[in-house]
């Protein structure tokens, strides 16, 4: 993070509105969202279930535009941008962390995780992205476990193959939507503790979404939404 980065928002949603057409009916997922999240801040977005913060990630991760509203990323306007530019956008700076992990149960550990470097218009060279992937499947804990394939990993050694797989594009954000709904307690926090030391060692902003509250406890900032409107948010921590 440069000096002239530092203080600056990563994520600005202004008046964010999504809503969704189900035959005759409209239905609102978001409703006027405001939200400002600074770069190396690691913060969890909280509600219960039908309350938007799966909608308000998706939309933070480009993978669904706003109805209505501004979204700039970094400084740049990206909520009416097209879909080919958004998938640009997410490859380069966003890692998303999906609750069902996403691998491809063909491809082993090592495999998964270059997957989203080789679908770059401009791969980088195998040699050196196969190197930086075997170091971070050695810093996430997976180094006895990179020729196994998804099928032969517990659910906690899944979920670290996927951080490793969002962390590989060296994202300047990850998100994570319900990265413990599928893990024990104690796999739980140790997922969340690893993400905290990433966070910390390499300064990537991570914004969770969970309705669990053993995951609120590890936020520097904690962001609560329901029925779509964000009803309440502790201080912004400066990176």
């Amino acid at each position: 993070m440069t000096q002239t980065e530092r203080g600056k928002p990563l994520i600005a949603l202004q008046d964010i509105v999504k809503q969704y057409q189900l035959g005759k009916t409209i239905v609102p997922a978001l409703q006027g969202v405001d939200l400002e999240v600074m770069r190396g801040e690691f913060t969890v977005v909280m509600g219960p279930s039908g309350s938007g913060k799966s909608t308000l990630l998706n939309i933070i991760g480009c993978l669904d535009s706003p109805t209505s509203g501004t979204y700039q990323f970094a400084g740049t306007e990206v909520g009416n941008q097209d879909f080919d530019k958004l998938a640009e956008l997410r490859n380069r700076k966003i890692g998303i962390i999906f609750q069902s992990f996403n691998l491809i149960p063909v491809l082993n550990v090592i495999e998964n995780v270059e997957f989203p470097c080789l679908m770059r218009k401009d791969p980088e060279p195998l040699t050196s992205l196969r190197a930086r992937v075997i170091k971070l499947c050695e810093d996430v804990g997976l180094g006895p476990y990179m020729k196994h394939r998804p099928d032969e990993l517990s659910g906690g050694q899944r979920q670290r193959v996927a951080i490793a797989r969002a962390l590989i594009t060296n994202p300047e954000l990850v998100l994570a939507d319900e990265p413990t709904a599928n893990l024990d307690s104690k796999t739980s926090d140790q997922i969340i503790a690893l993400m905290q030391q990433l966070n910390q060692r390499m300064g990537v902003t991570f914004i969770f979404s969970t309705h669990d509250p053993r995951v609120m406890q590890h936020a520097k900032r904690v962001v609560h939404i329901a029925d779509g409107k964000i009803v309440e948010h502790s201080p912004q921590v400066a990176a």
